[in-house]
This record gives structure tokens, sequence and C-alpha cells, in this order.
């Protein structure tokens, strides 16, 4: 697994490639807190590169949320999310968390 971040003015965009699975996400979870360091609470996780997520990649981004919706300071969205991944959050009841887009740029626009 490899992320990639790119700053923008309101938000960063994180681009994550390759599978988060029990071995890589805790390097995924670290990389999503690291913006919470530098005070960025607006993120948009691009998935088109990303093979696979499990549960426990689920539940970064389930934390990376909380964190960022603590205190109305931001949120997490979503682009260009795997059919089989967005398969997957659909079971698990994580679509009504989580807006999703189709471009990278289209939710960066939209924070």
């Amino acid at each position: 697994m490899d992320t990639s971040t790119k700053e923008f003015k309101h938000c960063n965009l994180i681009k994550v490639s390759g599978r988060v699975d029990s071995s890589t996400a805790t390097k995924f979870s670290q990389a999503l807190e690291a913006n919470f360091d530098r005070g960025v609470y607006k993120l948009v996780i691009d998935m088109s590169d990303l093979e696979y997520m499990s549960s426990a990649g689920f539940r970064a981004l389930l934390a990376a949320q909380r964190n960022c919706k603590r205190y109305n300071r931001g949120e997490v969205l979503l682009a260009a999310v795997p059919v089989r991944i967005q398969e997957a959050l659909d079971l698990a009841g994580f679509t009504e968390l989580f807006k999703t887009y189709k471009e990278p740029l289209e939710a960066v626009g939209s924070l």
C-alpha cells in the first residue's frame, strides 16, 4: 500500500493505492492522522488505484471521519471508489457515513 498527499487551499487529497489490509491499515491510519497534526480536517480519499480494503481499512476510515466531524471541523469524502469496494461499503452500512464522488477533483471542489 502506498499513499500520497496533495495539499489544496481548503483540503488535502490523499491518494491510496494497492491493498489496505490488516498489515497495512496502521500505515493508512497514520497517513490520515498526519493531516490532523497539521490542522487539516477536510480530506478527500482518492481510491482509484485501490485494489482491496479489509475491515481494518474501513475502521481507519471510520476513525478518521469521527475525528474530522468532531466539533464540526470537517469531513472525509471518498472519490473514485472501485465497484467491489463500494459493494463492501454498502454491505457494512458505511455509505450513509461517507459522501462519495466519481472524480477526486469533484470532491475537492465540493469542500
